[in-house]
């Protein structure tokens, strides 16, 4: 148990220390709370520190190695949304060489379905413009714009495309890309700090 020591009382008042947050104090006084009671606590902080405890107490318990573990470690996910599936496969396949966990997906619809799902960890879209459903690579490019713009946007196409047309935050890669230039991408998108975890 610590030992708290003062060579004087300190008079106790009824202000606290203006932007201190109350429950740090209350953590503060909680740990030495046994030597404090012996010496008198005024009322009001007493009771600050039983509700600090009993807050403590009533928080669902995190493994240590939870507290520990970095927000890096939570998953990060490449999204490949390519409806050809020999060249999905390949980005796929190429993508599972980074840190980043791959989904694959043939449509626009199913992309937005993985990233209404799993949004905040997605850290990387890899799509072609022409797609498989009613949506092409352009309309998901400014959907994830705009709804998810931490996540780094990459569209590719066979075809010429104006610039005007994508995106300001897109970046583009004409077909057939070359495998470094999609593992650059990759790797800008996964050195890009991951979302708070809210």
């Amino acid at each position: 148990m610590r030992k708290h020591q003062t060579s004087a009382p300190v008079p106790l008042t009824d202000t606290l220390t203006p932007g201190i947050p109350l429950d740090q104090i209350g953590r503060t006084l909680a740990s030495f709370y046994d030597d404090l009671v012996s010496e008198g606590v005024p009322e009001h902080l007493a009771v600050l520190v039983r509700r600090v405890r009993q807050t403590e107490a009533d928080a669902p318990a995190r493994p240590e190695s939870d507290a520990a573990t970095p927000a890096a470690a939570y998953p990060r996910v490449a999204l490949v949304v390519e409806d050809d599936p020999e060249i999905r496969a390949l980005a796929e396949t190429l993508l599972e060489e980074t840190e980043l966990d791959v989904i694959g997906c043939d449509s626009a619809e199913a992309a937005l379905s993985v990233l209404q799902a799993r949004g905040g960890e997605v850290a990387l879209v890899f799509a072609d413009i022409q797609l498989a459903g009613r949506m092409d690579g352009l309309q998901l490019a400014r959907a994830v714009a705009t709804l998810w713009p931490r996540a780094r946007l990459v569209v590719t196409s066979g075809h010429g495309l104006p610039r005007p047309e994508l995106p300001q935050e897109a970046v583009f890669i004409a077909k057939p890309w070359r495998p470094r230039d999609v593992l650059v991408e990759a790797e800008r998108a996964a050195a890009e700090p991951a979302p708070p975890i809210l």
